[in-house]
């Protein structure tokens, strides 16, 4: 039952609303924190306090009916005067309670000596105190049952190691409760919904549906600034210090979690439980948009490594391939990030590119058309028809093409004229309306009725008027309507370009791959015995023998490749492969062997491997003198390739695995074209990866280069995503040059460097990648094979399938309400998952040489990362023969080796066979009390969970 869907279709978010009341009034019984309905899905928390405690008391933090205010006071120009200020000129309805041992009474109100002493419930504190005294105070909070603190002092780890102690110190006093935590150092949080202003800003945010999170609270002050002048609301605005607890995971979790918020804008210095944080961004930006500042962006990422792919792939680009794959529009400068946040909170995203332009004068559609050429687009292409409506009140010389201008001598009624016939041509996704004081043209006369013209209009519509003080009044009335207002028709641009690229890169995140029935083979124990044997030889280096072992082993392909110990082995091995070949020196302790002259070309007799040989050792040894050298590798000369690629991967200290693909060998640094990823990767992915480098252009074919298999080279990508998403100890790998020949393409050289790990599974990937661990197969009641796996974002076809194959009955037995089709957006819910926030596992079986899928079960996991709510779904043919419990107990598997301690669900009373299927793995039955649903609970700390992990 996915009561936590992310729905479009009215008809799914009606099932949704009622599956959810349903829930949400039996959990009330039993949560304290009230938490709002969520159509998100939270993150699962596992390896520390903070992630285990996801959103749970955030709703009664930002939404409190108590505040108690410790380090209240009167004085002004001090933080615990402005925060009660702010609180009491907002009307904030709630109690407020300030704490102050100093006095009895701050502003009228009676104050306290500590929080203790209040005698009534509390639920956010906000703590405006020398650091010192915080441990203390957040542990009284935590013991008066509080939601959460917001810690205002300053103090904490932007002070080296003695504010560590501290932060350490305090969140060891609240480690076992469920005090949530914003700060130290921070401006404070802002709800402008519920008028609680628990900040010391200068003023308070307008209200709106953007909400603003950022690590800096100068930046929140500047922020709120301008956005007082561009008539700029917030729903939220929140200060978020030095992430003691509460980071950009949990706000954006919860944020997205409410229909109030619509779009979420980041300024971020440093990102902390980085796999939280993308789980709960590629959860989010699926129906709300997300944009970033990341600062920092010259910093030198890798200095120290030792390939190329650790020297390119350096901390920026990381980020960049991070936000990429989470769905965050980052943008570069803070200008920028303003420009995109007003676009956002005064009109819709485009939809489309086809941005028309009007104008009063000719120069500023220039500039506008010069700046959308920058990015790759053309203005839109009006049609006939449109250009036919303007020439009837235009003069002859208008321009006839977008831009439209209007020429500077035409009047007001012609400029707002033009505005209604381009918002009305279907050929329009955007308008932007230019504007300068030129000609006779009275620009505050012309604002007023724009402003009202443009209330309600079909496409976003913003402006750029250009001027200072002549064109100031005319801004303040197009602000003052929500109209959105820059300075300059390149600022515009780039606001409109940047959200159209967003929506874009959204919907390729959201594609559904072509299925494939084709399963990666792989040898995984061979490759194991590779990296281990290379661990114990000390430097933890391959050799290039070795790297092309462990590439083959995971089916990327190589060109042939063997080793020489001496020059009559080398003139054997060269005789039996065939002249020319190619010999190069075989050390794990000479990475780069060209640097060693240790590569020599196109031998094409036993003499020329004879010198070469002994030319290579004395190379060698004039470059390492105590290099320990394995001998010589030989492999066929191949003849000059069309074009070399690079592909790569190296160990992020923060982002762990990074993939790298673009122009390979000798110039690879120089010409730096290339992109990264992040593992793992679907064949969507890994075609976003390829086409992200000017290199792919040729990869298509051009003039008398044959093109390549792009399919081949996609499934080489995921394999080498699935390759260091399998082995940690692989901490920096090159193949370089993968040589492109007519078409076809191998690794001719690879570098692999080792370094042993402790990481476990999948703990060294910031995705949770697919757990092909759980592949197995299993049998029906009656003896048929069915193999059952977890759910893949190519089985979309296969859920169509079975959705239509199931009976209006078991429809609504499985979703609670009568559901016809399954749109676009629920598939790729129900198939792309977040294997961290879910499980998913169908049982296949083959008809007629055709696979089948004869049923579905799922368990997503709650707020609290110890809980999950369960369904499943059998197809009616297939229904009675044991199906629904070979996958329910693979889940409940996964769900305990997860962390969770908790499985539930609700099941119609009619629906016999699910209560029985409960009473067999152990559920707990009971009645909901009003209503026709049972309640199956299993405690899966008392029961073993049935159904272990397959094997590949």
């Amino acid at each position: 039952m996915d009561c936590f869907l992310i729905l479009e279709e009215s008809i799914l978010q009606a099932m949704v609303k009622v599956k959810f009341s349903r829930h949400l009034a039996h959990a009330k019984t039993k949560i304290r924190d009230n938490t709002p309905g969520t159509t998100l899905l939270p993150g699962i928390k596992q390896y520390s306090r903070r992630r285990s405690m996801g959103t749970i008391n955030m709703h009664r933090m930002f939404n409190p009916k108590s505040v108690a205010v410790i380090g209240a006071g009167e004085r002004p120009g001090r933080i615990g005067a402005a925060i009660m200020n702010n609180l009491l000129n907002c009307e904030f309805p709630g109690e407020v309670y300030p704490v102050n041992p100093k006095y009895d009474t701050v502003m009228g109100l009676p104050c306290f000596s500590r929080v203790s002493a209040i005698g009534k419930p509390v639920d956010t504190a906000i703590i405006a105190t020398p650091i010192t005294g915080v441990p203390d105070i957040v542990e009284e909070c935590a013991t008066a049952a509080l939601a959460g603190a917001v810690i205002i002092s300053s103090g904490g780890k932007e002070m080296g190691a003695s504010g560590r102690r501290i932060e350490k110190k305090i969140m060891e006093r609240v480690k076992k409760t469920n005090l949530r935590i914003i700060g130290p150092n921070c401006l404070g949080i802002v709800n402008t919904a519920k008028k609680f202003n628990a900040s010391f800003a200068h003023q308070s945010p307008l209200p709106g549906k953007m909400a603003f999170l950022s690590q800096s609270g100068a930046v929140c002050t500047s922020v709120l600034d301008m956005a007082m002048r561009e008539n700029v609301g917030f729903s939220h605005f929140v200060s978020l210090g030095t992430m003691m607890d509460v980071d950009f995971a949990d706000m954006i979790d919860y944020l997205g979690s409410l229909k109030s918020v619509e779009s979420i804008v980041m300024y971020v210095e440093n990102l902390t439980n980085i796999r939280s944080f993308m789980s709960a961004a590629r959860s989010v930006s699926r129906i709300k948009p997300i944009i970033a500042l990341k600062s920092g962006r010259s910093k030198a990422g890798a200095r120290a490594a030792a390939s190329h792919t650790g020297a390119l792939a350096g901390e920026d680009s990381v980020y960049d391939a991070a936000f990429k794959r989470a769905g965050i529009l980052r943008v570069n400068e803070f200008e920028e990030l303003f420009d995109c946040a007003e676009f956002l909170a005064k009109q819709k995203q485009p939809r489309g590119k086809r941005l028309a332009i009007i104008t009063n004068s000719g120069g500023p559609g220039v500039m506008a058309a010069d700046a959308l050429a920058e990015y790759g687009v053309e203005p839109a292409e009006l049609s006939p028809e449109t250009i036919k409506q303007l020439d009837q009140f235009l003069p002859a010389n208008w321009s006839r093409a977008n831009p439209v201008d209007i020429l500077g001598d035409s009047p007001p009624k012609h400029y707002l004229q033009a505005v209604r016939i381009c918002l009305d041509a279907p050929e329009v996704d955007g308008l932007l309306l230019l504007c300068s004081p030129a000609g006779t043209l009275n620009l505050p006369e012309l604002a007023r009725p724009l402003a009202e013209l443009l209330k309600k209009t079909p496409c976003p519509v913003f402006t750029a008027w250009i001027g200072g003080i002549d064109v100031d009044k005319a801004r303040q009335i197009l602000n003052q309507s929500g109209i959105i207002t820059y300075d300059a028709p390149e600022r515009a641009v780039r606001a409109f370009v940047d959200l159209y690229q967003y929506a874009g890169n959204i919907r390729a995140l959201q594609e559904i791959p072509i299925r494939t029935d084709k399963r990666l083979l792989i040898d995984r124990a061979g490759a194991n015995r590779i990296i281990k044997e290379g661990l114990e030889q000390g430097n933890g280096i391959l050799t290039e023998l070795e790297a092309k072992k462990l590439l083959e082993a995971y089916g990327i392909p190589v060109n042939p490749t063997e080793l020489a110990v001496s020059h009559t082995h080398a003139v054997a091995v060269a005789e039996n492969m065939g002249f020319p070949v190619v010999m190069k020196i075989c050390s794990r302790d000479i990475l780069h062997k060209s640097d060693a002259g240790g590569v020599l070309l196109n031998l094409e007799d036993r003499d020329d491997v004879k010198i070469g040989f002994q030319k290579l050792m004395d190379n060698a040894l004039a470059y390492a003198p105590d290099a320990d050298i394995a001998g010589v590798t030989l492999q066929p000369m191949s003849l000059a390739a069309d074009y070399e690629l690079i592909l790569g991967a190296r160990q992020d200290k923060d982002f762990g695995p990074i993939l790298l693909f673009g122009m390979g060998g000798i110039l690879t640094e120089i010409f730096k074209d290339m992109a990264t990823a992040l593992p793992p990767l679907n064949r969507p992915l890994a075609r976003r990866l390829i086409m992200e480098t000017k290199i792919s252009q040729v990869l298509h074919g051009y003039r008398n280069i044959k093109k390549i298999d792009l399919e081949a080279m996609e499934e080489t990508l995921i394999r080498l995503g699935r390759l260091v998403s399998d082995f940690p100890e692989i901490q920096e790998m090159d193949i370089n040059p993968m040589m492109v020949k007519q078409g076809k393409y191998f690794a001719v050289d690879a570098r692999v460097l080792l370094t042993p790990t402790t990481a476990t599974g999948s703990s060294h990937l910031v995705i949770s990648p697919y757990p092909w661990q759980y592949e197995t197969v299993d049998e029906t009641i009656d003896g048929i094979s069915i193999f059952i796996r977890p759910i893949r974002p190519g089985d979309a076809s296969l859920v169509i399938e079975h959705f239509n194959a199931l009976s209006p009955r078991s429809v609504y037995m499985r979703f609670f309400t009568p559901v016809k089709q399954l749109s676009h957006s629920m598939l790729v819910r129900l198939t792309q998952i977040d294997y961290d926030r879910e499980i998913a596992l169908v049982a296949l079986v083959h008809e007629e040489k055709k696979q089948k899928m004869a049923g579905i079960a799922r368990v997503i996991f709650e707020p609290d990362g110890k809980s999950g709510e369960f369904a499943v779904a059998v197809a009616d043919q297939w229904q009675g023969k044991g199906i629904g419990a070979s996958l329910l107990k693979r889940c409940l598997s996964y769900t305990k080796n997860k962390g969770l301690t908790r499985v539930w669900g609700l099941v119609i009373a009619e629906n016999r066979q699910m209560v029985k299927l409960g009473k067999k793995l152990g559920f707990d039955i009971r009645m909901v009390p009003g209503s026709s649903e049972y309640e199956l609970e299993i405690d899966l700390t008392a029961h073993n969970a049935m159904g272990q992990p397959g094997k590949t």
